[in-house]
């Protein structure tokens, strides 16, 4: 089962929460919200509250464990851009552009594993 949560037109560039997103991509939701508190950027708190957000979703409306839940996707889309002018030298006008993102979430339980025995490779070397 995957859960997802977006958050739309957040003003912040999408190149700048790309860097955060992909530090808690494939991780344990627990250590991905550790990673989100104490990461010192706004886009952290961004993702942050996003995240939460998917958490609340799959523990009230799916009833799932939140303990077996990884991120599977953090994903940032560039949002609409605002664009202003301000004005320059000699009557002329330098243009502003103001980015937006789009954050796209997706949590999903984590896969089971199976109990299988460990082979270890024994390189040739080893042998001699």
């Amino acid at each position: 089962m995957e859960v997802k949560s977006i958050t739309k037109h957040v003003r912040v560039s999408p190149k700048k929460a790309r860097d955060v997103a992909r530090e808690i991509q494939g991780l344990p939701v627990s250590v991905a919200l550790d990673i989100l508190t104490f990461t010192p950027k706004k886009s952290a708190q961004l993702i942050n509250k996003t995240l939460k957000t998917a958490i609340a979703d799959a523990e009230n409306n799916f009833s799932l464990d939140v303990d077996t839940l990884i991120v599977k996707e953090a994903v940032i889309g560039a949002g609409p851009t605002m664009k202003r002018h301000k004005p320059r030298a000699r009557g002329s006008a330098g243009a502003i552009i103001k980015r937006t993102s789009h954050i796209f979430i997706t949590l999903a339980e984590a896969p089971e594993e199976e109990a299988k025995p460990k082979r270890f490779h024994v390189s040739k070397k080893a042998e001699a």
